[in-house]
């Protein structure tokens, strides 16, 4: 399966950079490009890209919104975002988050570890490394928790929510079989199933899931 890309960045020389980087894989190419946000987004809906490499500062409409009005569209529910910037501001990862992304990657990343997020990201994962989770985690400390978990919750099973419970910390499919003595396959479906039941788009919309509907709650040592 080759993997769709839409590139948006204002800079016509690091669209081209990446352009040539993606195009010269077997397993991806470049189906459309833009300068802006609102080009970003009319080009997401006329192409279905698997992944789009958003750029967060661009004229008129910014990559953070450009995200958000991708992710609220449910013909786009396939499109994951993955932001690329070269302001590694908390601002701009919580907001990008938020708004649906389903990672954030630092322009000056190596290309072989930018094609392999790109991978990541079109399968489902998101890219939400352990040092930008505890980061998260400190972000919601800040915030007034739920006083009980919110009743969306009611929808997952007790396991399900063992599951999510291990998704928010951080941890691995391999990592969640171990730790709830599951196998790698099953541990699989449950994340799987988890996805399906919160029409999540990736492993990073159920982290923020889980904080804000109180089924974790920060630790004192994360505040």
């Amino acid at each position: 399966m080759t993997i769709r890309v839409l590139l948006a960045d204002d800079q016509t020389t690091v669209r081209a950079g990446f352009k040539l980087l993606i195009d010269s894989t077997e397993d991806m190419h470049v189906v459309c490009e833009a300068a802006d946000g609102k080009t970003a987004v009319e080009g997401s809906r006329a192409t279905s890209p698997d992944v789009i490499l958003m750029d967060i500062r661009m004229p008129g409409m910014d990559g953070i919104e450009a995200t958000r009005r991708i992710s609220d569209d449910p013909a786009l529910r396939g499109a994951h975002v993955l932001i690329l910037t070269t302001f590694e501001h908390d601002d701009y990862i919580f907001g990008a988050l938020r708004a649906g992304a389903a990672g954030f990657l630092l322009k000056d990343t190596a290309p072989d570890e930018l094609l392999d997020a790109i991978r990541v990201v079109a399968s489902g994962e998101g890219l939400l490394g352990r040092g930008l989770t505890g980061r998260v985690i400190k972000e919601f400390a800040a915030q007034p928790a739920p006083a009980e978990p919110a009743p969306e919750l009611d929808i997952l099973s007790d396991r399900e929510r063992e599951v999510l419970q291990q998704i928010a910390n951080g941890l691995t499919n391999e990592e969640i079989a171990g730790a709830l003595h599951l196998s790698p396959a099953t541990a699989k479906t449950y994340v799987h199933r988890i996805m399906t039941k919160l029409q999540a788009r990736d492993r990073v919309q159920l982290v923020i899931f889980a904080y804000d509907k109180g089924l974790v709650r920060p630790r004192p040592q994360d505040r």
